[in-house]
């Protein structure tokens, strides 16, 4: 991410229209075990009062308890190894203390602005909604993008759509096949965009990359390649479909984070604008 290139992503917006790209998360949204959530929304210091001063003044709380790795969320650097070494060769007693990253915490990232392009893999692969297991390749990765008019460049943010938030809120729900497997990013594909240098990968499903793996006993790779090895950052749970059924390929890339002291993920609504 760079001024320039922060600058050059802005002449993406042509219409202003925005697009939300955090899905709604809820106590019953699939999560990858052992992670939940739970809001409780209370009055505090009010059930037996009338509220504070004369004017009575009244306000609702609430209580957050859960995993920031859950939802809509973004992968910091600290959060994928090898066998306990993370970016950089840091090792555990390096710097994942149980009170919080002292490196790599999501506190120290200012945000990510960019250029951002969506592939439609539902329509590379022909089909309304892509089943699990099938693996996004580096060929299929180069033919999506030639076919939807896309060139990958150093710095931008990737993201994938394969309709798999139909099942959770599609005409036949199924959340327990939603969290059960997924289609993604497959090993070529994760070292092909790694290759190009892009910023961040993202998809449309609770892990990003394809699940079961390729590879019989592999688990992840894809985040290995992406996070440790190369240092680029993974967002999960990205609605994209709404940018499928626009057409919209190219745009800005707009996302905050909570800026939680040594925080590994965080639940995050990245914006796109057309």
């Amino acid at each position: 991410m760079t001024p320039e290139r922060v600058r050059e992503a802005t002449g993406l917006v042509t219409e202003g229209k925005v697009y939300s790209l955090g899905m709604i998360v809820g106590s019953d949204t699939p999560a990858f075990p052992p992670r939940s959530l739970s809001v409780t929304v209370l009055q505090p210091n009010q059930t037996e009062t009338h509220g504070l001063g004369e004017n009575r003044f009244t306000y609702n709380d609430d209580i957050f308890m859960g995993w920031l790795g859950i939802g809509p969320q973004i992968d910091g650097l600290g959060h994928a190894g090898i066998d306990h070494t993370y970016y950089g060769g840091r090792t555990v007693p390096d710097f994942a203390k149980a009170s919080g990253l002292t490196e790599l915490g999501l506190e120290k990232l200012p945000g990510l602005v960019g250029r951002g392009v969506m592939l439609d893999m539902a329509a590379h692969f022909g089909t309304d909604m892509v089943a699990e297991g099938t693996a996004y390749t580096a060929d299929d990765v180069k033919a999506a993008a030639e076919a939807q008019g896309i060139e990958i460049r150093e710095g931008d943010v990737v993201l994938f759509n394969s309709n798999w938030m139909n099942l959770l809120d599609g005409a036949s729900p199924d959340p327990k096949r939603f969290g059960a497997a997924e289609p993604g990013l497959g090993v070529s594909g994760a070292e092909y965009l790694a290759g190009l240098g892009v910023m961040a990968v993202g998809a449309d499903t609770w892990g990003m990359e394809v699940v079961p793996a390729e590879e019989e006993g592999m688990a992840f790779r894809a985040h290995q390649i992406l996070q440790p090895q190369h240092g680029i950052y993974i967002l999960e749970n990205m609605d994209t479909r709404a940018l499928a059924r626009d057409g919209v390929h190219e745009f800005l890339f707009v996302m905050g984070q909570a800026r939680i002291k040594g925080a590994v993920q965080m639940i995050i609504n990245p914006i796109a604008i057309r």
